[in-house]
């Protein structure tokens, strides 16, 4: 810690765990329990919508949507995020991290309600309205990224900064828990009150018109969490790092901190004025001095988070795909529209309980005891080991028998991705980044995260796709198409541990430490007076 610190940083530092970090962790979850719920709810009713949309009167097979629809419909909020990542995560930068958190909950309230309400007058007309409001969804979600991990990284002390970081993060497990728990509730709800039959020769007779509640009742639903916490986002103060460091106002962040943290703080005008003098000189984003700095910890973060994101999308996108290929839930024929539903919601729900949730909450529980980059590395470790298992032996494991294993294998990979660089992925470019880019670059790092989501949805689409066409066209996913995707994930995941070591290790350092805003601070000690003001 730079001895010419401002006070109120040192304050938040070394402040012991109160109710404010908890307030600010469930605020920010929240948020991110709706990012994950709306955009992996998608993954429960493509078939339903398949079913419904694109199907012909005298049919033998159940309605599926078209591969290009199917990429459309599952990818359109990944290309939304990305770029809200990049915009938002600017924009957190220049108007305020707080100003900007209300912006982005707000369009996914609205656009989370309109994807339910998609209406056109045949069916492409319906998809092309829903994969409207999905981007825009995405592009709300993908301001919560950078923001969530800056203001609470830059609320948290410095002991317990990865904990509380990680905790926001993990709501996403819950958030993919909900997902799943409500598609059930919903699809055996209607299952039981409009009983349909198991699919036979008329598409109509096994997907009655109330199926069409079905999906729409579960991506409104997506609305109700971000709502609930609008009026707490917009309660909470500014961060105290972005209100001293970036807008220059001392006295409003001592004051704001001296509330939060109910102890007197001197608000150190000096301080901040001869930082202001020294903007002139402070690198930008662009600049060599910031290449020189932080380029490789940048190029770390968004490989890592590229990397990562090929396999967790690919795998949560298309796990009905994997687990339809081994058998685990039944050919489409067999079941009703609304029991479809509630197949693929059971078996990922079970994914999520027993191996996503737990992952996640792993990591909230060490990060700070043995460090981010030991986990990031032990999880693309183990990753790779998973994948590789499951892939090689691929026909060992589609035999009836061998399910079960499968399904356990598969499920560790989930937990290691969540034990491991799903979370420190995030956490990490919250923190090593200067203040005045920290939004920026997060944004950067998370979209290029998001841009490797794209590339596991659309790939994953791709190397999937069955070779034989009468099978292809029955909607059967192939098996040697699932057997490629895995070894290529496989691959994916070890060049993420390689990547991971151009990282820094941020365990037990204040975010000046990491950013090197200390020394800057110091350096332009000499050039100003000190006084003093005190807030009570």
């Amino acid at each position: 810690m730079g001895k010419d610190q401002l006070q109120v940083l040192n304050a938040l530092d070394s402040a012991k765990t109160q109710w404010y970090h908890f307030t600010a962790v469930i605020i920010a979850g929240m948020g991110f329990f709706t990012d994950a719920y709306d955009l992996f709810c998608i993954s429960l009713v493509t078939k339903l919508l398949g079913r419904i949309y694109y199907h012909h009167e005298g049919a033998l097979k159940p309605g599926i949507l078209p591969p290009g629809v199917s990429a459309a419909v599952n990818g359109v909020a990944l290309c939304g995020t990305l770029a809200g990542q990049l915009f938002f995560g600017w924009l957190g930068d220049k108007l305020g991290r707080k100003k900007v958190y209300g912006m982005t909950l707000m369009l996914m309230v609205i656009c989370s309600v309109a994807s339910g309400l998609s209406m056109g007058k045949d069916p492409k007309a319906v998809i092309t309205t829903l994969c409207f409001f999905r981007f825009w969804l995405g592009f709300g979600i993908g301001g919560d990224y950078p923001l969530s991990a800056t203001i609470m990284s830059e609320y948290a002390n410095k002991k317990t900064r990865g904990d509380f970081i990680a905790a926001v993060f993990a709501m996403q497990g819950f958030g993919i828990l909900a997902g799943g728990l409500f598609a059930i509730v919903v699809s055996t709800s209607f299952n039981a009150r409009f009983k349909a039959p198991a699919y036979r020769d008329d598409a109509d007779a096994s997907t009655p018109p109330q199926a069409d509640y079905v999906w729409r009742i579960i991506l409104m639903v997506g609305a109700l969490p971000a709502g609930l916490t609008y009026y707490s986002r917009m309660k909470m103060p500014e961060t105290a790092r972005f209100t001293a460091l970036v807008a220059k106002d001392a006295k409003q962040a001592a004051d704001d901190m001296a509330k939060v943290l109910q102890q007197e703080i001197e608000a150190e005008e000096h301080k901040v004025e001869r930082i202001a003098e020294d903007e002139a000189t402070a690198y930008g984003l662009f600049s060599k001095e910031f290449l020189r700095r932080h380029g490789t910890h940048l190029l770390g973060t968004t490989t890592t988070w590229f990397l990562l994101d090929i396999a967790f999308y690919s795998q949560n996108l298309f796990q009905k795909d994997i687990f339809s290929a081994i058998g685990w839930i039944p050919q489409a024929e067999t079941m009703n529209a609304t029991e479809e539903v509630f197949r693929i919601a059971r078996a990922q729900t079970l994914i999520a309980l027993c191996s996503t949730v737990p992952g996640y909450w792993f990591t909230v529980a060490l990060i700070d005891k043995i460090g981010r980059f030991s986990i990031q590395l032990m999880g693309f470790f183990f990753m790779t080991v998973f994948m590789f298992a499951l892939a090689i032996p691929y026909d060992h494991w589609t035999h009836k028998e061998n399910r079960i294993g499968f399904v356990v294998m598969y499920s560790l990979t989930f937990f290691f991705a969540n034990f491991g660089p799903n979370a420190t992925t995030f956490v990490v470019p919250a923190e090593i980044f200067p203040a005045r880019v920290r939004s920026t670059c997060h944004g950067i790092s998370s979209a290029s995260g998001k841009l490797g989501a794209m590339v596991g949805a659309f790939g994953f689409l791709y190397l999937a796709q069955n070779k034989d066409k009468s099978k292809a066209d029955a909607g059967y996913p192939a098996g040697i198409g699932v057997k490629n995707s895995l070894i290529v994930l496989g691959f994916v995941n070890l060049l993420g541990l390689l990547f991971t070591f151009l990282v820094p290790e941020s365990k037990g350092k204040s975010l000046e430490e990491m950013s090197g805003e200390n020394e800057e601070d110091e350096a332009a000690a000499s050039n100003g007076n000190r006084t003093t003001v005190t807030i009570a």
